[in-house]
Order: structure tokens, then C-alpha cells, then sequence
């Protein structure tokens, strides 16, 4: 990060240029970026502010930033004009991919579902393997492209995929096993269904891969929105203000479709209403997923990671009070699931765990410095 401390001595009065010294140090974010924004944020992300750029005689961040993408001399335009029309053809193969690849899971999970009830006996076993595994490469092409997609540089840093396949996990067998276990079950293995020893539930897991795609076009809203209140913000808490609605109602909108998915899927699968729990749990997926891409890596492992723990140690303490003298561990969990169901776990884990992360989003994604471009180092 800048000192600066520096920048003051380079702003000060007796300087001749002040800005030719800021632009000499930012010199390589200068000549990679594609308009004064990407600058801005990329100075907002070295610490200067509003108060910092009156330094160097401008009323903003912004029109420092435009003074400084004016001074870059550009000799590669000639260049990029002539091979504009090959780009946009790109964009335009790319902006439709985007716009189907988020589909391709939700259609293999119900193809999935629809043999599986089916099949009996060992073939059933097959054609869940094979589901679950078709599911999982649909889901991580889907997730390679577009704006959901992690670049390179945050792909290492993430680490957060064990943890999501816990909470999916529990979403499909999580309640089953937990109301089984305050009853002195299970007796055996689930068997796919919901009427089992160990009860399953099928219908989360189609209503979260099918709001993959309304996920992947919500981001794309929220990251084209953010852009234009970016080019009409005057300031960084002129931006930071008007971008946080943005966020909220981007929020919402997922919000608002996964709803509506849940409740289309419980029928089709002869369940009954699906509880807040997958609302909770696709909320906090749609909220770690968005601070991820932009570079806030650290929040949603930690949160994930806790929400993850917390709902594995909700069973587990009523399996530990079987023990002699031991009773007491799992009265909570049994009190919490004799008053709301099992179904409250969830609730309160995911549910934390969502509105912890869009606290944390509703600072961090306010930033100009959040909406860099990808492949410029935060």
C-alpha cells in the first residue's frame, strides 16, 4: 500500500507537478486500465481518499483519476480499434453462454431425480452416482464462466468448496437424521426417499441447482449496476451510498426467485413446503459466492466453515447424550427441535450466517476499490 505520508511530500505546495509524481508511482494501473473508474478504485485500494486527492488539487478521487488516465499516452489504440469487431464476436459467444451454461445443472438434477424414482435396488445406487457426478461437472463449468466465475488468482484462496458440500449434504439428510436421532434412531442407511428409517430430502437440492441461473443473472444486474453508479458517483461515499441498495436489492431479487423455485419443486417431488432453511442456506451460497468473486476471500471460508461445524455438532450431541452421565449435551438441540423442528437448525445456522455476510458485504462490496477488474491485483 502507498504511503501516505509520501504522497503528502509529493503534494505538497513547493512540488511543481504533484500529480506527475502520483501518476510515476501508479504508473502500471495507469496504463492498464480502460477508463479513469478502474483507476479510481485501483488509488481508493492504495488508501488514497477523497481528503488525500484535495492534496494534489482535485475535489475527488475521481477527477484525480481522470487527469491521471489523460496523461497516459495510449499508443495501442490504433491497434484495439482494428480488432474491436472480433472482440465484440467473442463477447457476444460468451455473453450467451453465460446466459445458458447456469441452466445445465438444475435440468441434470431433475433428470437425475426423475430416474432415480424410477429405479430400484442397485440401479438406483447407479443412477445416483451417476447424478451426483453429471450435477458436480455441470456446476463447475457453470460456475468457470460468467460473473460468478473465481479468477485465477482467487481460485487458490477460496478453499470453500468442502465446506458448501457439507451444507448441501445437510440439506439433503440433515433434518432426516436429526428428527430420527431425538426419536433414539436411526436403524439404518437412507434409502433416496422420504419415507424411510432415515429420511431424505430431494427437493433442496433441485431448488439450489436450478437458482444457480437466476443467481449467475442477479450478479450480472448487480455488477452492471454497480458499474454505472461507479461512471455517476462524484466521490467514494457518494458511491459507497448509492451502490449498497443496489447490493440489498440484488439480494432480494435471489431472494425472490429461490422462493418461488422452492415452492414449484416441493410439489413435484410429493413434499411438503420446503422450510426457510434452503432460502437461509441459497442466500448465504449467493452472498459468499458474490464477496468471493470480488476478492473477499476470507469472511465467506469463515463463515461457511462455522455455519458448517455448527449444523455437524447439532446431531452429534444428541448421538454424545446416549452416553452415561451425558444427558445434558444434547438437551438444547432436542428443546430447539421439539419446539420448531428439526428444520430450526438450519434456520439459525445459515440464517446467522447469511446476514453476517451481507453486513460484512453491504461495507466491503461499497468500496470503488471492489470492482477492479479481475486480473488486477488487489
Amino acid at each position: 500500500m502507498t504511503d501516505l505520508s509520501e504522497l503528502d511530500r509529493g503534494a505538497a505546495p513547493g512540488a511543481a507537478d504533484p500529480v506527475k509524481v502520483l501518476l510515476h508511482r501508479h504508473r502500471e494501473l495507469c496504463e492498464r486500465a480502460v477508463d479513469p473508474l478502474e483507476i479510481a478504485a485501483g488509488l481508493e485500494a492504495h488508501g488514497i481518499t477523497d481528503r488525500t486527492a484535495a492534496r494534489f488539487r482535485h475535489r475527488d478521487v475521481f477527477s484525480l483519476a481522470e487527469e491521471l488516465y489523460a496523461r497516459v499516452p495510449r499508443d495501442a489504440d490504433t491497434a484495439a480499434d482494428a480488432s474491436a469487431a472480433p472482440a465484440r464476436e467473442g463477447d457476444h459467444r460468451r455473453s450467451v453462454a453465460v446466459l445458458l451454461l447456469p441452466l445445465l445443472p438444475g435440468t441434470l438434477c431433475a433428470a437425475a431425480l426423475m430416474a432415480l424414482g424410477r429405479t430400484h435396488g442397485q440401479t438406483r445406487l447407479y443412477a445416483a452416482a451417476a447424478g451426483v457426478v453429471a450435477v458436480a461437472l455441470a456446476l463447475r463449468a457453470a460456475l468457470r464462466s460468467g460473473p460468478l466465475a473465481l479468477p485465477d488468482a482467487l481460485a487458490s484462496r477460496s478453499a470453500t468448496g468442502s465446506w458448501i458440500c457439507w451444507l448441501l449434504v445437510y440439506a439433503v439428510l440433515g433434518d432426516g437424521l436429526l428428527r430420527t436421532a431425538v426419536a433414539g434412531g436411526p436403524d439404518g442407511l437412507p434409502d433416496g426417499t422420504a419415507g424411510g428409517d432415515w429420511p431424505v430430502a430431494l427437493a433442496p437440492l433441485l431448488a439450489l441447482t436450478l437458482a444457480l441461473a437466476p443467481a449467475t443473472w442477479t450478479a450480472g444486474l448487480f455488477l452492471t449496476h454497480a458499474r454505472r453508479k461507479l461512471a455517476a458517483s462524484r466521490g467514494l461515499e457518494d458511491f459507497a451510498a448509492s451502490v449498497r441498495p443496489v447490493l440489498l436489492g440484488a439480494v432480494a431479487l435471489f431472494l425472490g426467485a429461490l422462493a418461488a423455485l422452492v415452492a414449484l419443486c416441493a410439489p413435484f417431488l410429493d413434499a411438503g413446503p420446503v422450510s426457510p432453511a434452503v432460502l437461509a442456506l441459497g442466500v448465504l451460497l449467493f452472498v459468499a459466492r458474490l464477496l468471493t468473486v470480488h476478492g473477499f476471500t476470507h469472511a465467506p471460508r469463515v463463515i461457511l466453515m462455522l455455519t458448517a461445524v455448527a449444523q455437524v455438532l447439532a446431531p452429534a450431541t444428541v448421538f454424545a447424550a446416549r452416553l452415561p452421565g451425558c444427558a445434558a449435551l444434547g438437551a438444547p438441540v432436542e428443546a430447539l427441535t421439539a419446539a420448531s423442528g428439526p428444520s430450526a437448525v438450519p434456520v439459525l445456522t445459515c440464517g446467522a450466517g447469511a446476514l453476517t455476510l451481507l453486513v460484512h458485504a453491504s461495507r466491503t462490496l461499497a468500496r470503488a476499490s471492489a470492482h477492479l477488474r479481475p486480473e488486477q491485483a488487489r
